[in-house]
């Protein structure tokens, strides 16, 4: 009988599809929405996202100790009921207050139909397979933002924000409830199996380090904040990429291009989870964070369509690896003994950089005028982790 935690990763791939794509990729479509008929700065739609995120965050650390006790399926259908709700909001608010309010309950939502659950669901069911699980279940992210963005773009232009958002709003609870609540089982155990490597939970529980003795290390000290300036870079890279396509192309020329980042991150994602069983995590990491920075530097300095569609390209690739990487490299390192919560930590830390990512590059534009020095300073941020990266060594497991 085929393992029922290849029904989890299925069940997380389409979760996955919807949260991502109406709650991570979207972001760019919502913030030029706002602002076009002139409620909403530039600047001030950006800054809700970054209240977007920090309430994720804060979500998230709230909801780790909790995952341990309680059925999971209800943290994510719970989650996608607020996500709707909140999607549905964004097309009647009229204030900063208002909006602030709206995305600080969309990030709560947003926590509980992403990545922490899903990472601590495929932690739990799978350990040998779990680089393969991961990669395939996190590819839902780029199909999500490959299919959903372009297709909330054209809805907003033709109806408008707010008779989009309440389509958008009943597509999430559509795409996300039901699944959760037929296919996610919480652990091997609630149907008395084991983890694919066959191991029982208690000797599953009882690997890895102590949370007292990985937060005195530096490796996690280290790994949290240069990823603050990696998901800076990457998601103020995302949040803005359908701004800069309009800066310097066409309406038919954006549209192709907003679609060639998430297609890219689903190909990098699948080609990673077959790359990573051949090199060490932490060393294919150290090339994709190169790769991120190089091509944002790129997307930053071209004018050309084709140079524009390649820095995509590649910013494509290595989002759709640093994302998985980071679990993958928590799992690795740490074991599943306190895997949520080394996870729900760093990730709060990891999520200074993806709150302040759309609203630094933003301010920068409405400074300059333009988008270039917001993608140069995005990419340098991006190299400069790569440098952190080389020097810090994680510690040894027990």
């Amino acid at each position: 009988m085929k393992f029922y935690g290849w029904k989890i990763v299925g069940a997380l791939f389409v979760i996955l599809i919807f949260s991502s794509g109406l709650g991570f990729y979207n972001h760019s479509i919502i913030v030029q929405a706002l602002s076009a008929d002139a409620k909403f700065s530039i600047e001030v739609a950006s800054l809700a996202v970054s209240v977007f995120f920090i309430a994720s965050g804060v979500a998230g650390l709230v909801m780790a100790p909790l995952m341990e006790k309680y059925d999971m399926r209800w943290f994510i259908s719970t989650g996608a009921v607020l996500s709707a709700v909140s999607l549905y909001g964004l097309g009647y608010v009229d204030s900063r207050f208002e909006l602030f309010v709206i995305y600080t309950a969309f990030g709560v939502g947003y926590a509980a139909t992403s990545l922490l659950p899903s990472t601590t669901l495929i932690a739990r069911w799978f350990e040998t397979g779990r680089a393969r699980a991961l990669s395939i279940a996190s590819t839902g992210l780029s199909v999500g933002g490959a299919l959903l963005t372009p297709f909330s773009a054209a809805l907003v232009e033709r109806f408008g924000l707010t008779a989009a958002t309440s389509w958008l709003g009943l597509i999430y609870l559509v795409g996300v409830v039901p699944i959760a609540l037929i296919y996610i089982r919480s652990s091997p155990e609630h149907l008395g199996l084991q983890a694919d490597g066959g191991l029982t939970r208690s000797t599953l529980a009882s690997e890895g380090l102590s949370f007292s003795e990985g937060i005195r290390h530096h490796f996690f000290w280290g790994l949290s904040f240069l990823y603050v300036l990696i998901m800076l870079a990457q998601v103020g890279g995302i949040a803005h990429q359908f701004g800069i396509l309009s800066e310097r192309l066409t309406v038919a020329q954006a549209s192709i291009g907003i679609a060639i980042l998430p297609v890219f991150s689903v190909i990098g994602r699948l080609v990673g989870g077959v790359v990573l069983g051949a090199i060490p995590t932490i060393r294919f990491a150290l090339v994709m964070i190169i790769l991120q920075g190089t091509a944002l530097l790129l997307i930053g300095s071209a004018e050309s369509p084709f140079l524009m569609y390649l820095g995509f390209a590649a910013f494509g690739t290595s989002v759709g690896n640093l994302l998985m990487l980071h679990p993958l490299i928590i799992a690795e390192v740490y074991g599943l003994k306190h895997y949520s919560r080394f996870y729900s930590w760093t990730n709060m830390i990891m999520l200074c950089g993806v709150s302040s990512g759309p609203a630094l590059m933003g301010w920068l534009f409405g400074y300059t005028g333009h988008y270039a020095p917001a993608y140069w300073l995005a990419g340098g941020l991006c190299l400069l982790a790569g440098v952190g990266f080389v020097l810090i060594r994680p510690p040894l497991r027990r």
